[in-house]
């Protein structure tokens, strides 16, 4: 990590969000050692994955055999996470998961030390219960924020064939209707502490073709440490964890760094650790342009570009660049052989490197 160039003043060091998820590699080869059967029928391996969400950055990546839970080994990298975000100079620390993260037997070991925690938690009758038991005045509405911002005019919508598809052969479709959250105090079975569990409660509206049948309700919920934030925003923080699904797609198929091209459990690990240093090579390119001086609003958004630019792109507009070395007497030359329109972010950080102290 590049943390250690920054100081702990600054707005970036004011919360680190961690984060853990596990994701199934398959391989079609019989002969890799380490290799089992997962849950979906595949055989292969199921790594795990902590990242730092502020730059979808990897901080560790433990392979295991494809039979092994998502959860497995993830709270002792959770810790080393809480550890290494220390040193570096955070002052707040998140942990986020989904349901398989929640690990109650482990959360009375992260709230003494002021560690920050959401997670999905299991559906379960008794849940249900206290649930349904609120009165009414407990539940507030969920208010999502849009996906898009419309900075000029909206265009006109086209026609959805999709759902005109739908409607003509009367398959069955599920809309949500209403979102309403509340919460309570709940004590998991394995903790001497009670924690906030905030619940989402769906309406679902459900069709068959035009004709409107009887709506469902479905819960969701998460438990937490923070009594702070409302209801609503606990919930939108959850949802916010899906972004490292788009990091996992970038480590399959852009970086390819969650793949198995030798032989041995250990071996496919040392693969995918190394892979994915590339990932983290263009996080740190971003973390160290300057933000300063007359162009510095511009600046701040194209480092926010380059940290969720696919890595394809960073690849084309960083790496594959043709040029040409001239040695003369006293220097040597390096000559840009094409252009494109990330070639300014590009001299800005070469000139970083060359002169660190200086920016």
């Amino acid at each position: 990590m590049t943390l250690a160039a920054k100081t702990s003043g600054e707005p970036f060091f004011e919360e680190a969000v961690i984060e853990a998820d596990g994701t199934l590699v398959a391989t079609g080869a019989a002969k890799k050692e380490g290799i089992d059967l997962s849950y979906d029928g595949q055989w292969g391996y199921h790594p795990l994955l902590i990242s730092l969400a502020n730059t979808q950055e990897p901080l560790f990546v433990l392979n295991r055999s494809g039979n092994r839970p998502s959860h497995e080994g993830a709270a002792a990298f959770f810790d080393r996470a809480v550890a290494l975000c220390k040193r570096a100079g955070f002052q707040r620390i998140t942990l986020r998961g989904d349901t398989d993260f929640s690990q109650t037997r482990f959360l009375d070991g992260w709230n003494p030390q002021g560690v920050r925690f959401v997670f999905g938690f299991d559906v379960r009758q008794n849940l249900v219960q206290r649930a349904e038991a609120l009165e009414g005045t407990a539940w507030r509405t969920l208010e999502r924020p849009p996906e898009h911002e419309v900075h000029t005019q909206p265009r006109a919508r086209r026609a959805d064939v999709k759902q005109a598809i739908i409607e003509r052969r009367e398959f069955r479709q599920l809309t949500t209707e209403v979102e309403d959250v509340a919460d309570f105090e709940y004590q998991p079975s394995l903790c001497a502490t009670s924690y906030r569990v905030v619940v989402l409660r769906k309406v679902i509206g459900v069709t068959k073709g035009q004709q409107l049948l009887q709506p469902e309700v479905r819960y969701f919920f998460f438990i937490t440490n923070d009594l702070r934030a409302s209801a609503g925003a606990v919930v939108l923080e959850a949802n916010r964890r899906c972004n490292q699904e788009n990091l996992i797609q970038q480590l399959k198929n852009g970086v390819t760094a969650l793949r198995t091209p030798v032989d041995t459990l250990v071996s496919n690990w040392a693969y995918m650790v190394m892979a994915s240093l590339a990932w983290t090579l263009k996080a740190w390119t971003a973390l160290l342009l300057p933000e300063k001086g007359r162009w510095a609003a511009k600046w701040a958004s194209e480092k926010s570009q380059l940290l969720t630019m696919e890595f394809k792109r960073f690849l084309n507009a960083f790496i594959r660049v043709p040029a040409q070395v001239v040695r003369t007497g006293r220097s040597v030359l390096y000559r840009l052989l094409s252009w494109n329109p990330w070639q300014h972010v590009f001299f800005r950080a070469a000139d970083v490197l060359e002169h660190p102290l200086r920016c």
